[in-house]
């Protein structure tokens, strides 16, 4: 079933925008493919970037409700509650997005494995026409078939462009009830790094395809946020 609904029909994608692409150079059919899954995610993504900014936004009067009912849980519990209604924020909203977009990113990535091979043109629609084999080499020297460094530190420095517009200050309230915020706070600052550096590890160990597609999410994803955060942030 994930085969049929989500693998299946992103492999041909790829393989059709690989042979109407004057010379079939997979690597501008990737960025292709990678640009149509951005498009059409965009509104989710977009409502889960708003949702993240109106978290953060929120820091300050969350850690006030802690320090007014720091002895009282239900209370805290009922108060923050009551202040997500009041502003109209559901705290799952900036997770779900990336919840419903996981199956289809994991069929993304074995269409990308395995659209830089030619042995499983079985799986080509009747009106996807076979196109022999796959050039591997994109833009006249990059063999995406093998990994590639500089991809991959592309790909880490992209990630920490994006992760930097991310809020990492420490609540305004410096109090006891204020702890977790200090904490996640601290956490997004190690993460502002860790992430980069996992991307530049693991992006250097695939093909330099997949990482292909990673530094060009990454760069829509980034660019999307940079134009919600200023969208947000007007009058």
């Amino acid at each position: 079933m994930f085969q049929t609904i989500f693998y299946q029909p992103l492999y041909n994608v790829l393989i059709f925008l690989y042979n109407i692409i004057p010379g079939q150079d997979i690597g501008v059919a990737i960025i292709l493919l990678t640009a149509l899954i951005k498009a059409l995610f965009w509104p989710l993504t977009g409502q889960s970037i708003k949702a993240q900014k109106a978290l953060a936004s929120l820091q300050p009067k969350l850690a006030a409700l802690k320090e007014k009912h720091q002895d009282d849980k239900a209370a805290l519990a009922t108060a923050t509650m009551e202040l997500y209604k009041n502003e109209k924020i559901n705290p799952l909203s900036s997770c779900l997005p990336l919840l419903i977009q996981l199956p289809i990113l994991i069929g993304l990535y074995w269409a990308l494995s395995h659209g830089l091979k030619s042995e499983r043109f079985d799986l080509l629609y009747p009106l996807v026409s076979h196109p022999g084999t796959v050039k591997t080499v994109a833009f006249g020297f990059l063999d995406l078939a093998k990994s590639n460094f500089i991809l991959a530190l592309l790909a880490g420095l992209a990630q920490f462009w994006q992760a930097k517009m991310l809020p990492t200050q420490t609540p305004a309230v410096a109090t006891p009830g204020s702890k977790d915020e200090s904490m996640t706070a601290m956490m997004n600052k190690q993460m502002l790094y860790m992430m980069p550096l996992m991307t530049v590890i693991i992006g250097a160990g695939l093909p330099g395809g997949l990482t292909l597609y990673w530094l060009v999410m990454t760069l829509l994803s980034g660019w999307q946020q940079q134009l919600v955060f200023k969208k947000v942030s007007k009058p």
